[in-house]
């Protein structure tokens, strides 16, 4: 049967278009692709949500951090011989990776020693503190599987210990009234540990008021130390929860330049601050306060209320995301943990949780991590982000 000669150049044509001709493709780049995808579709059959839940480790624990790459550590609940350990899991596999030992560790059988961790931000390396220690800051190599040595020896246990993002710089926040400190330390351009010495370190500010007068009300309204703390993103400033004695005090939030800790700014907040973080371009400060959430301008000082509550939050490393936790709901005893686009001030991806006790996004981003004291994990794995 003859063919018109112009459907035949019409089908040459269309034949030669590269978005419709079948072309050969690597067989081990199909394959890599093809694995992954199964591996992700598999993990997505199995459940109905962007959130996945399991136990990571037995028991409780009173301390733990998560890092960046899905890894906690906690003060092992599984004593031998009545002592406790301090120990890190991988998040994912839900498995003990490593005990860490230090010379002269004392037995431990008490459930609620002191302890602090932080992560730095690839995870390679782990500052911690911990009562059954000597009173210094510890820091471990875990590639290399080691201690590196000891530095900034305390009086007062510091309840906060942080890295910069990049790494630059480490804080260490304690309470303790007129003894407590913000300490910054800079990395050595050499080699880790830390120096002993702190580059710079702050006690009670010069500038702090008491809120109450102290003969009648004893400590109330007083300077009670440092607590929550976090590097800006660009590693130029501090911003640390000044907290005050008193159920009806109203803490502060202090603003220091790196790595001099000269006062920018503070801000009067209203009731006490449970957790703070900065967003990603280093402008502002989104800060939970008697279980409120809030954003403050790090420029103007300006603050807003936003439309809804958290006690826990962590805003997302390149995006103008927040992930949050409060401990309950309107009209509801549960707690939740959800998902909030700044940029338009709306949750999302909310799920039912409680007891959380940390937050922490992976070092690119693509995923979420919350744990609590009993070992139960929240992540958080959309499809895209």
């Amino acid at each position: 049967m003859p063919v018109d000669t112009h459907e035949k150049s019409h089908k040459q044509q269309a034949n030669q278009q590269p978005g419709q001709q079948i072309v050969p493709a690597g067989a081990q780049g199909l394959a890599m692709r093809s694995a992954a995808l199964v591996v992700r579709g598999l993990r997505d059959l199995a459940r109905d949500s962007n959130w996945l839940v399991k136990k990571v480790f037995p028991g409780h624990t009173p301390h733990l951090a998560i890092s960046a790459t899905g890894a906690v550590s906690v003060i092992s609940p599984n004593a031998h011989a009545g002592a406790q350990r301090v120990v890190l899991y991988d998040i994912e596999l839900s498995v003990p990776t490593l005990a860490l030992e230090v010379p002269g560790e004392h037995p431990a059988s008490e459930k609620e020693l002191s302890a602090a961790f932080a992560w730095s931000p690839a995870a390679r390396h782990l500052v911690a503190a911990w009562g059954a220690w000597q009173p210094s800051l510890h820091i471990f190599d875990l590639q290399q599987k080691m201690l590196l040595g000891t530095f900034g020896e305390f009086g007062n246990f510091p309840g906060t210990l942080v890295w910069s993002d990049q790494g630059t710089y480490f804080a260490a926040a304690s309470r303790g009234g007129k003894q407590a400190s913000l300490r910054l330390w800079t990395a050595s351009s050499n080699a880790l540990p830390f120096n002993a010495v702190p580059t710079s370190e702050m006690g009670i500010p010069d500038w702090f008021e008491r809120q109450t007068y102290e003969a009648e009300f004893g400590e109330e309204g007083a300077f009670g130390g440092y607590g929550r703390t976090v590097f800006s993103p660009d590693e130029k400033s501090l911003a640390s929860v000044i907290e005050i004695h008193g159920d009806w005090a109203d803490d502060s939030i202090v603003l220091a330049d790196v790595p001099t800790l000269r006062k920018q700014n503070v801000f009067q907040a209203q009731g006490h601050i449970t957790d703070l973080t900065w967003t990603p371009d280093s402008k502002r400060i989104v800060y939970c306060a008697a279980g409120q959430a809030y954003q403050l301008d790090e420029q103007s000082m300006c603050f807003e209320s936003l439309p809804f509550g958290a006690e826990l939050c962590v805003c997302h490393p390149h995006l103008p995301l927040c992930l949050c936790y409060s401990s309950w709901l309107k009209n509801s005893a549960k707690g939740r943990l959800f998902l909030v686009d700044l940029s338009r001030k709306t949750m999302f991806d909310e799920y039912a949780a409680e007891g959380i006790v940390d937050l922490r996004w992976s070092v690119d981003g693509s995923k979420a991590y919350a744990m609590t004291r009993d070992g139960m994990a929240y992540i958080y794995e959309p499809p895209l982000i």
